[in-house]
């Protein structure tokens, strides 16, 4: 998805109207998305993503990370970007501490790295929107 479309989904999402299924964004004075970018290990981005279409997106919901989108880099194809949403930074925290330690996510983690690991690397970015910005 191109940066123009992830910005008309994000301002489709902060106005409140369902695309593709995706989860109703409602935002407050409070709320933080989270942009997460992994780089594939070399031939493990199609793995990566069965674990995320299979696993990882259900276990974040359990947890109360709301998935806004997934998407593939168009210039670096093993590069899986997504956003989450959290009420808040402690939320946030709450949430990810909750989901390292779920017995399904350690067991499905494990198990997808029987031959290697998925991933080379992991970034995180806290944003808070501007007073300003169209998705709050």
């Amino acid at each position: 998805m191109t940066l123009r479309n992830l910005i008309v989904t994000a301002m489709v999402l902060g106005a409140g109207l369902p695309v593709g299924g995706a989860h109703q964004v409602k935002a407050d004075d409070t709320t933080v998305y989270e942009l997460r970018t992994y780089m594939a290990a070399p031939g493990k981005m199609a793995e990566l993503q069965k674990r995320f279409r299979d696993h990882t997106t259900q276990i974040f919901e359990k947890h109360g990370m709301k998935s806004v989108g997934y998407w593939v880099s168009e210039k670096q194809p093993d590069v899986l970007i997504y956003i989450l949403v959290h009420k808040n930074r402690e939320a946030a925290d709450k949430s990810w501490k909750a989901f390292r330690r779920d017995p399904e996510w350690l067991r499905v983690f494990a198990e997808s790295q029987k031959n290697g690991s998925l991933t080379k690397k992991v970034e995180s970015v806290y944003m808070t929107p501007t007073d300003f910005s169209p998705l709050k």
